[in-house]
């Protein structure tokens, strides 16, 4: 009774401490830019972008739930936000267009009948 005891015990401590591991976010230098990829606790993929060599966000970043799932896609440019960015839903798609860093248009796209809603 002891072994059984003992044996889970140690398969219990095992599998808690390998469930703990986790990824460490990496930095690499590419040229002018540095790629990040950041990681949830879990282990997946949080984010995946750039930085520029003054420590700006810049160029596309996306962001993954903790099942990987893509949550959004974002541009910057010198750590201002440019462009069209994508928040992905349950519901459907909303596009957040920006010009001189602050919001200039909102579209929905809702995913049961493709309806527009724009803001």
């Amino acid at each position: 009774m002891k072994n059984i005891i003992t044996i889970l015990a140690i398969v219990f401590l095992t599998s808690v401490s390998t469930g703990q591991e986790k990824a460490n976010n990496t930095y690499v230098l590419d040229g002018d830019v540095i790629e990040a990829t950041i990681y949830h606790e879990n282990g997946m993929v949080a984010q995946t972008g750039f930085y520029n060599k003054e420590n700006k966000l810049t160029g596309e970043w996306v962001s993954y739930d903790i099942n990987g799932n893509k949550t959004a896609v974002a541009e910057y440019n010198n750590g201002e936000k440019v462009g069209t960015w994508y928040f992905f839903t349950k519901e459907g798609i909303k596009e957040v267009s920006y010009m001189d860093a602050r919001i200039s248009k909102v579209v929905t796209w809702k995913s049961d009948n493709t309806q527009i809603v724009s803001n």
